[in-house]
């Protein structure tokens, strides 16, 4: 330990400019010094000691030199994790933006034509449900007329007194006129095959009407053969195959609307008979009706 100390010492007194940071000697006493001065003078005549001394001074470079080659190092390596940190998180940030709407030109032509396609088939869903929607419609605006009508002819009007059936025929009246002014048209796209063979369809239906105050019970059953020709199931009636031949070159939608219209006459038909059969009921009950004279 005392050798350590002795060895220390020489150092600030023969090299004084190896190694760093530069010791200084402590102060020393009178005696000290020349102590110290008397081994210095005694080192530099002995070779092996001075080279010991050089020797441990450059091994104190050395070891700093490697520290801060160490701390160089590291310092390298936190500079290249901060960059490939900034980079992922650059990358993340263009990932999560929103896709542009503008037109890009990096785009590919098979792109470019798969995005208009899926445009189209969202405004066709968006059509199809329009023309839905303005049918359902169409199809009300025709049951409140019918049911409109169905209690203006009802037996129901008729039994009730002068008074009070003038108010309902009023208020019918005005709901008739209200519906009236709503108007819905949802037209259909037809070659001259299906214009011809729906004008020849309607020009039927149109004469069946015709014919139904003369003979009510032979147009009932003509009316049911001609809806028979409408329908996929297999039907309770005879089916008319010259309407059928006719209704089958129609459109699709025209095929809908002739049953549609069908189905409400033979409804009004239904109707009228019942009525009839009621008004004749009470003829029959009633003697003044029949010019009997009352019991």
């Amino acid at each position: 330990m005392n050798q350590l100390n002795f060895f220390g010492d020489l150092t600030g007194v023969l090299a004084p400019d190896v190694g760093k940071p530069r010791l200084r000697a402590p102060r020393e006493t009178s005696e000290r010094r020349t102590e110290l001065k008397e081994a210095a003078a005694h080192v530099r005549k002995c070779p092996r000691g001075a080279a010991a001394l050089r020797g441990t001074a450059r091994s104190g470079d050395r070891a700093q030199e490697r520290l801060f080659s160490h701390k160089q190092q590291t310092n390298n390596t936190k500079i290249t994790t901060l960059i490939l940190t900034m980079a992922q998180a650059k990358i993340q940030a263009k990932m999560s933006e929103p896709p542009c709407t503008k037109f890009s030109r990096t785009l590919s032509m098979a792109d470019r034509s798969g995005r208009l396609l899926e445009s189209l088939d969202q405004l066709e869903m968006r059509v199809e449900a329009l023309r839905e929607a303005a049918s359902a419609m169409e199809q009300e605006r025709e049951s409140i007329l019918e049911m409109i009508q169905s209690i203006q002819n009802g037996q129901e009007m008729r039994n009730i007194c002068a008074g009070e059936r003038e108010e309902l025929e009023l208020t019918a009246n005005r709901l008739m006129g209200r519906t009236l002014t709503v108007e819905i048209s949802v037209g259909t796209i037809r070659n001259s095959q299906q214009e011809d063979a729906l004008r020849r369809a309607t020009s039927i239906i149109d004469e069946m009407v015709k014919k139904l105050l003369d003979d009510m019970e032979g147009s009932r059953h003509r009316l049911q053969a001609m809806h028979a020709a409408c329908v996929t199931e297999a039907p309770p009636v005879p089916i008319d195959q010259k309407f059928q031949a006719i209704v089958i070159s129609c459109a699709l939608e025209d095929q809908k609307n002739i049953k549609r219209r069908l189905e409400t006459l033979l409804r009004n038909v239904e109707n009228a008979e019942k009525n009839i059969k009621i008004m004749d009921h009470q003829k029959l009950e009633d003697p003044k009706a029949n010019g009997l004279p009352k019991k």
